[in-house]
């Protein structure tokens, strides 16, 4: 009988084991960002409703409409700078997507949740046929 129990009591400590160390990783599984394409941004910036961060140093262009320019390594010390509402949309880009996916983990780990990286960049963009700009004298606010 006191077998019995033993068991029964370790069976039942190794499944909560299992069910906790599980629902872990489920967290850890949905602390992302997602990727887009260009034509996906493209028809999002059709009806803007999301801040658009250009991360690429140095400066090599930015796509129409972008709100920000901070270098993809100071993400995190320019907290002040980015929306304040964690669950607010923000976009990720850079010129191939290196950086922008550094920033968009940093974005992340600070807690933000509606992380969207653009794949592939301004390269990207470029490629799809859309206009990228070039400024001479861009005040980057970097």
């Amino acid at each position: 009988m006191g077998k019995k129990i033993i068991t029964t009591v370790f069976l039942g400590l190794l499944a909560f084991v299992i069910l906790a160390c599980g629902t872990q990783e489920k967290l850890e599984e949905k602390k992302t960002y997602v990727n887009i394409n260009a034509q996906q941004l493209n028809k999002m910036l059709e009806e803007k409703d999301f801040t658009l961060i250009n991360v690429h140093i140095p400066y090599d262009g930015e796509i129409p409409q972008t709100d920000l320019f901070i270098p993809y390594s100071e993400v995190e010390g320019n907290a002040d700078r980015l929306p304040q509402e964690k669950n607010a949309k923000i976009v990720i880009y850079c010129r191939s997507d290196r950086m922008s996916n550094v920033a968009s983990m940093t974005l992340v780990e600070m807690g933000y949740t509606n992380v969207l990286n653009l794949k592939g960049g301004m390269r990207a963009w470029k490629e799809a046929g859309f206009v990228l700009i070039h400024k001479k004298e861009k005040d980057k606010n970097y």
